[in-house]
């Protein structure tokens, strides 16, 4: 197992002792069609896995880490945390960099941002500040090694979901973590360029009678609401508390709940 070397907003983290147990090494195949930072996925160390995220630059980020790592390091350790480093590596454009620096460039704005978002404005660009002494440091050279070991299992997919997840076979166990379309409340979006939303929540618990009928095995969280109790419908459900880490102070971080849906 590892620790993950990104942060990430929505980050289930905290809820990893609850999720390992869903999880045996029985499985034929670990699935995460919205992978984020994968902590359930380096948690849990599979021999065989698919991580999949709409967000292309993070799927090369890990696909960099896996096949290029020395190059990588030796990219990131070319730069200090500072809020002069941190805009100037914001403003660069990314394909104008190698491989490695591309990679290290999307680490290094993950880490030092303002906790952890990633997100786009209507051109593409990352235009989240920089998140100061809150933003923690770089994780050890470790950290990064052993994640890049882990990730040798896994076929890594640009994709949306729906691709993720017709590649779902018997025997496989399948990790959603999806944004959160809440109604009534305004909820959080990790990528401004695509939204998931009531469409989609249909189309995902499409997706969980599919895979049920497979013979997958799933686990889905959601926050606990109409859209949530929507999806745990005829499946096991269980109810847990979190606290939320999206507000910029402590003080104004909240506890909400959360549903564990599985079949």
């Amino acid at each position: 197992m590892a620790e993950p070397f990104l942060r990430w907003a929505g980050s289930k983290r905290k809820l990893l002792p609850l999720l390992t147990r869903y999880w045996n090494s029985r499985y034929k195949r670990y699935v995460e069609p919205f992978a984020g930072s994968a902590c359930f996925f380096f948690a849990v160390a599979p021999e065989k896995a698919i991580l999949g995220d709409l967000n292309s630059d993070l799927i090369f980020a890990f696909s960099q880490l896996r096949d290029n790592l020395p190059a990588v390091m030796r990219e990131l350790n070319r730069h200090r945390k500072s809020k002069s480093r941190y805009l100037a590596f914001r403003a660069a454009d990314p394909f104008n960099l190698s491989n490695a620096a591309r990679a290290a460039r999307f680490i290094y704005l993950n880490r030092y941002a303002f906790n952890g978002i990633y997100r786009t404005n209507e051109q593409g660009r990352f235009n989240v500040p920089y998140g100061g002494w809150r933003a923690g440091g770089m994780p050890g050279k470790d950290i990064f090694a052993a994640c890049s070991r882990l990730l040798r299992s896994a076929e890594l997919l640009a994709s949306p979901y729906d691709w993720t997840l017709s590649k779902v076979q018997r025997g496989d166990f399948v990790y959603m973590d999806p944004p959160y379309s809440v109604s009534k409340r305004r909820v959080f979006r990790q990528y401004d360029s695509v939204t998931f939303g009531p469409d989609d929540v249909e189309r995902l618990k499409d997706w969980m009678h599919r895979l049920d009928k497979r013979g997958a095995s799933f686990l889905v969280s959601y926050a606990d609401s109409r859209e949530g109790r929507f999806l745990a419908h005829g499946y096991e459900c269980r109810k847990t508390a979190v606290r939320r880490h999206i507000a910029g102070f402590t003080a104004s971080r909240g506890r909400s709940y959360e549903l564990l849906i599985s079949n």
